[in-house]
């Protein structure tokens, strides 16, 4: 009891009394400007393909992506991060489409930009997988393993084309040794100088990336864990950090998002440029096929969810909502 005979003398619950109180003393608030939309464009396609295992996700055709990405500026969305799917015809083993100047990812990165100029960050995936016939991130040696260096000299060349169709960023997701140092080093001896590179420093080898594969037409043959990382390890992650921080990442990332929260607040702890986090398509798809069998209320879990990746340290999250949450924060 305190001098005054009240108990409890201190109430927390007085500041969650009313809408507009819980919403002044929020200490994590989502903006429109902290969200980056993933978007597939397919080669070959007259119609938006629907991507079955992520509701209201499509492959895009290019006229489609164009507006998707005008969508994406009204609603406040900061930037779009592009993802190619070649024609499988096109598809060899050294990924050729990915580093062809007419390639699809090539033509979609000049489409948005002239759609959209600057007033969205255009990002691009710099990685071989979904151009290679075995769909490993890489180049594979004679023993069927991804080849380390043979992959760096092709994420220079495809870091070199990506900037001269017209990325501001580009976003190195294979997770081979050195590839931000190299990538660097690519933009800047071709002009690139003001190319940022948005570092995939954390990506484990996850579960959670069945729907992806789904969406870039994968042709995966085996695993990626010789290169991805082990979700059971927090210090390696700190390393990888240390090392793209080194070669000269602007932003770095964690991958996914929603499982490693407690890695995401390491590094955004750790570092003073800007952190993302990329919520993945199997984030996505648990919440849409709940929130389709009616066990769960779709709009705040999604809500609630992105909440808790800004809470964890992220500045920016890539997600599959991104313009759609845009619009309702807005």
């Amino acid at each position: 009891m305190t001098k005054y005979g009240s108990f409890p003398g201190t109430r927390p619950r007085r500041l969650r009394t009313t809408p507009a109180l819980r919403r002044m003393v929020a200490e994590t608030r989502l903006h429109p400007a902290d969200l980056i939309l993933p978007a597939f464009v397919r080669e070959g396609v007259s119609e938006p393909v629907p991507v079955g295992a992520m509701p209201g996700v499509v492959q895009h055709t290019r006229d489609t992506l164009r507006k998707a990405a005008v969508e994406a500026v009204e609603a406040g969305v900061s930037g779009i991060m592009l993802f190619g799917v070649p024609e499988d015809a096109k598809k060899d083993a050294v990924g050729t489409a990915g580093t062809d100047p007419d390639g699809i990812l090539q033509v979609a990165l000049r489409d948005v930009r002239s759609e959209v100029g600057d007033d969205l960050i255009i990002m691009s995936d710099l990685c071989l997988d979904e151009f290679t016939d075995h769909g490993h991130c890489g180049v594979l040696d004679g023993q069927g393993r991804v080849d380390n260096d043979a992959t760096l000299e092709r994420y220079a060349e495809m870091a070199q084309v990506q900037a001269d169709a017209g990325a501001h960023v580009v976003g190195p997701s294979g997770m081979m040794d050195g590839q931000i140092g190299v990538v660097r080093d690519a933009l800047d001896q071709t002009g690139h100088e003001d190319v940022s590179i948005l570092a995939y420093t954390v990506k484990y080898s996850s579960a959670f990336y069945g729907p992806f594969r789904e969406a870039v037409g994968s042709s995966l043959q085996g695993d990626r864990k010789t290169y991805q990382q082990d979700p059971a390890n927090l210090r390696e992650s700190l390393r990888e950090l240390a090392l793209d921080l080194e070669e000269g990442a602007d932003m770095v990332m964690v991958k996914p998002a929603g499982p490693y929260l407690d890695i995401l607040a390491r590094v955004a702890d750790s570092v003073d440029v800007p952190v993302a986090a990329y919520q993945i398509s199997g984030e996505y798809a648990m919440i849409e096929a709940a929130a389709e069998k009616g066990w769960i209320d779709r709009e705040r879990a999604i809500l609630e969810a992105l909440t808790g990746i800004k809470r964890a340290g992220a500045r920016n999250i890539l997600t599959y909502w991104a313009t759609e949450v845009a619009q309702l924060l807005r």
